[in-house]
This record gives C-alpha cells, sequence and structure tokens, in this order.
C-alpha cells in the first residue's frame, strides 16, 4: 500500500496534536514532581537532618543524703548535692582520669545500652542519607558512627562519673522532681526522646585507696539501669512519626512504651538500611531491641524504686542523652531545650 501523502491542512493538524501531546505529558510530569516535592517537604522521620541540635538548658543532680547516703564527683570529696561545676573540675584537680563528658547541646544518639570493656556505653551518632541503590533509590536511609568519649564540653550526649557511699546496703529512688523537662513556651516534644542511664561500675569497702575507688570497672559486665521518662506523651508530629515511619499507633497522652531498637555497630550507607527497617528484626547485627529497666509517664507522682547501693562506696557511670530511634526523635523536635533534674533519696514516702 503507498503512503498517503497529507495535505498542507493535514499537516498543520497533525503538528498542533503532536504539540498538544507533548504539553499535556509535560504538565503530568511537572505535577509528578511537584507532588513528590510537597511529599518530601512535608514527611517526617526518626533523626534529624544535619546540623540541628538540642539546646540543653542546665543538668542538675540533686541527692537527699537521708538516711547516710553520699555522694561525690571524685569518690573523696563527700557532700549531698554535686553540681555541674564539681563534675567539670575534677579532671584538673582531683581526679585526672575522670572523663565527665558535659556538652552545651546535644545531637541525637543511639545505644542498645549494651557496656563495652571500659564499662561505657557505645553510643552511635545517626545521620540520614539517600539510598543509591536500585531497591530503595531516593528514599531515607540511616548511616552511623561510634561517638567517643572525651572530658570537657563537646560531644553528642552527657556522661559522667558519680560515687555513692552508704554505711549498709541501701534501696534508693527517684523523687518526683527528677526527670526530662523543658521551659520553653512551646513545648517541641524533645523531652520525650531522652533516656538516662545508670551504669554500676563497682563497689569497694569505705576507707579504700582512692586509685582503687576511682579505678572501679567492671567492665562488659557493669549493671546498666537504663530509665525511659515521659513515655506516655507525644506531639502531633511524634504520633505521625511512629505511624508513618515505624508503622506504631500512638496518641498525644495516656501513651503505652513503644519499643524501638538501640544502634550496636557502625552503620554505612552501603548497608542500605530504610528509615522504617532500623530494627534487630530487620537488621539483627547493626541493632538490638530496647527493654528500659524503668519508665515513668510525665509528670509521675509516686516515687521510682531503682537500684539497692552495696554498703561502702560505688561508683556509677551516668548518661543523659536523645535517643535518635525514639519516635519523637524527628525534625519538628530539634531546636528545643530540656532540663535533666536526677534527685535519688533513701526513703519513699509513696510506701503505705
Amino acid at each position: 500500500m503507498e503512503d498517503k501523502v497529507l495535505t498542507d491542512e493535514e499537516k498543520e493538524k497533525l503538528r498542533k496534536e503532536r504539540r498538544k501531546r507533548r504539553k499535556y505529558r509535560l504538565l503530568i510530569l511537572l505535577l509528578l514532581l511537584l507532588g513528590t516535592g510537597a511529599m518530601l517537604a512535608t514527611s517526617t522521620y526518626a533523626w534529624f537532618t544535619s546540623n540541628k541540635t538540642v539546646s540543653v538548658n542546665s543538668i542538675k543532680v540533686n541527692i537527699d543524703a537521708k538516711n547516710g547516703i553520699q555522694i561525690s564527683a571524685d569518690g573523696t570529696n563527700w557532700k549531698s548535692i554535686v553540681q555541674t561545676s564539681d563534675l567539670t573540675g575534677v579532671h584538673a584537680t582531683t581526679y585526672t582520669s575522670s572523663v565527665n563528658q558535659i556538652p552545651s547541646t546535644l545531637e541525637p544518639v543511639s545505644t542498645a545500652g549494651i557496656p563495652d570493656e571500659n564499662g561505657r556505653l557505645p553510643m552511635y551518632y545517626g545521620t540520614i542519607a539517600t539510598s543509591e541503590s536500585s531497591q530503595n533509590n531516593g528514599q531515607y536511609i540511616l548511616t552511623a558512627t561510634k561517638s567517643n568519649e572525651v572530658d570537657g564540653s563537646s560531644g553528642q550526649f552527657i556522661a559522667f562519673d558519680l560515687f555513692f557511699k552508704v554505711d549498709k546496703d541501701t534501696q534508693v529512688y527517684l523523687t518526683t522532681n527528677s526527670g526530662v523537662k523543658t521551659e520553653d513556651v512551646t513545648d517541641t516534644g524533645i523531652k520525650n526522646a531522652s533516656r538516662i542511664a545508670f551504669v554500676n561500675l563497682g563497689n569497694t569497702a569505705a576507707g579504700s585507696s582512692i586509685s582503687t575507688i576511682q579505678g572501679l570497672n567492671a567492665g562488659t559486665g557493669s549493671q546498666v539501669y537504663l530509665w525511659e521518662p515521659n513515655y506516655d506523651v507525644h506531639t502531633a508530629a511524634g504520633v505521625a512519626n511512629a505511624r508513618d515511619v515505624y508503622g506504631k499507633t500512638t496518641t498525644e497522652t495516656g501513651g503505652s512504651v513503644l519499643p524501638y531498637s538501640g544502634i550496636i555497630k557502625e552503620i554505612s550507607s552501603s548497608n542500605d538500611v530504610l528509615l522504617g527497617e532500623a530494627t534487630q528484626e530487620k537488621h539483627s547485627t547493626l541493632f538490638k531491641d530496647v527493654t528500659p529497666t524503668y519508665t515513668t509517664i510525665n509528670g509521675f507522682s509516686d516515687y521510682e524504686q531503682i537500684f539497692t547501693l552495696t554498703s561502702g562506696i560505688t561508683k556509677y557511670r551516668i548518661y543523659m542523652w536523645v535517643e535518635g530511634q525514639d519516635v519523637d526523635c524527628e525534625n519538628n523536635a530539634s531546636g528545643g531545650s530540656i532540663t535533666f533534674d536526677i534527685q535519688i533519696s533513701t526513703e519513699n514516702p509513696s510506701s503505705p
């Protein structure tokens, strides 16, 4: 069959139809791009984008000295209250081997709470990257590097040594003045992603040498007590993050404890760990499920039983941090300010 020869009028009509189809395809493509941009702009996800930090107003460590309990920043000078200046001043004076890291800002880190050979909790600093794999191309993935502890005001989390002295085995409690709070007019919700851990590094008899006291180190055998405060409250963004990223259902008030997995190993982009799959179930070599030793609601009204101090002197290492794997650690929460308060008592007025 011979090809039909088109008239000039037919050719012009065909050109118009082709231009119309091209414009239509371009319009569809533009709408798709705009839609994708809107989704990226409004997405919330665990961890913060780069250069977003959490201001820490102050750290308060108050110890009630009833029934003979005493506390010390260096294991030799005993008192009932230890302040930030006590913790930051001992490295240059009476406890030169101390590594008390108390930064003025915090950034999200994660730990499974498993002590290393030094009795320290390995903390991993997480960042968000974009997958380049053919399977997950363009999706958010989690990478993480180990954050080492240094004495001074740098670092992403708080860590310091504290010594307790009692004359007999003594059960201690967190008072209702303890917790993680904010004084901001608008609560960003970052306090809800906070954690505090007490690591028991060992015990020795009262009267032991200062080198023995300061050198206490139970290593990997150290007992870890992990506290999750404010577990029951979330911002609307935190609720959405729990749902959209982790597939978990919670509410702004009255929520239950939400399970999560802490990081146990550095994560590279080649691991291609999607944010919603940052769990032990999906990546057992990189994460471990975490079960806090105790949890408290926002503004708890009864003293919380924590641990028993053995007669003599016990060395604890205390950690305070923003847990990146918590559903409340999302972009809307960054930039808030929080205050850590620890007050320990040997008496419990909540008991009958």
